[in-house]
């Protein structure tokens, strides 16, 4: 995906807010969006996402499914959690029932499972962000817009956030996110777009890429094997780790030789992520 010669102002005499802005995404990356408040950021971010179209020039290679959890979430729409979740992963092409299932299991993910039947009216501000991400991550999207997601999450929410993060970006999809931490996935982003006068610098960055090894039987406590950062059991009964690339080799093989003479070795299904 690309942004060529892009432009936006608001309004016919408004100052240009983007000004021939060339920039691309490429694919398994995670980019971080920054600047001084008020420079364009949010307008970025709503341009690659595709909730707004630019006045000047265009955004080609859009492909797969997109997903963007705004700076504000439209909490007074008139549906509980799971009316508004199922409704939002029809639009990314799921089925009601897989949309419901989904959404129900991000709600519980996320810490709001007990919301589940209440209007989005009647939640926090803080339950409202979850149900937000929650829609985000519905489609498991190729493209993932996140502005100021982390905001209003409490602590266990945040890093669930930063592993789903880390997820998507391992199995393939782009990543723009703004965040006010300057330490929020510090070591995972490998592309820095500061914007400012209506333009924006790009910068890459050295980062630490995350390997997901899928894999069924092995141990009985993967999350104590070396190098291991998050554990995952899917719906059919395997399991996902989340590792870093410099431990995955070391992982895989803790995995293939478990048990006395490899007797409880796992069955790798799948392994994906690390350098492209």
């Amino acid at each position: 995906m690309r942004l060529e010669g892009v432009g936006l102002r608001y309004g016919w005499r408004g100052p240009w807010v983007l000004r021939d802005i060339q920039l691309d995404l490429p694919a398994g990356k995670l980019i971080r969006v920054q600047g001084v408040n008020g420079c364009g950021k949010s307008t970025l971010l709503r341009v690659v996402a595709g909730a707004v179209r630019p006045a000047r020039g265009r955004v080609v290679g859009r492909t797969g499914r997109a997903a963007y959890v705004p700076e504000r979430f439209p909490a007074t729409l008139p549906f509980t959690s799971v009316q508004y979740l199922r409704l939002m992963g029809r639009a990314h092409g799921l089925s009601a029932v897989e949309a419901e299932r989904r959404g129900r299991l991000l709600l519980e993910r996320f810490g709001a499972g007990e919301h589940a039947g209440r209007p989005l009216a009647q939640l926090s501000k803080g339950t409202c962000q979850k149900v937000a991400v929650a829609q985000a991550l519905l489609g498991e999207p190729a493209l993932l817009v996140l502005d100021e997601a982390w905001t209003g999450l409490d602590a266990p929410s945040r890093g669930e956030l930063d592993e789903a993060v880390e997820q998507r970006v391992a199995e393939g999809a782009t990543v723009v996110y703004v965040d006010h931490a300057p330490a929020r996935l510090a070591d995972r982003t490998e592309l820095l777009w500061t914007v400012g006068d209506g333009t924006v610098a790009v910068n890459q960055q050295a980062a630490t890429s995350v390997v997901l090894i899928e894999f069924t039987g092995g141990p009985e406590d993967p999350a104590a094997l070396p190098g291991v950062r998050a554990v995952t059991a899917l719906a059919d009964g395997a399991v996902r780790l989340q590792t870093d690339e410099d431990h995955s080799d070391a992982l895989l093989r803790a995995l293939l030789t478990a048990g006395p003479g490899g007797d409880g070795a796992a069955h790798i299904r799948r392994v994906s992520g690390g350098r492209r």
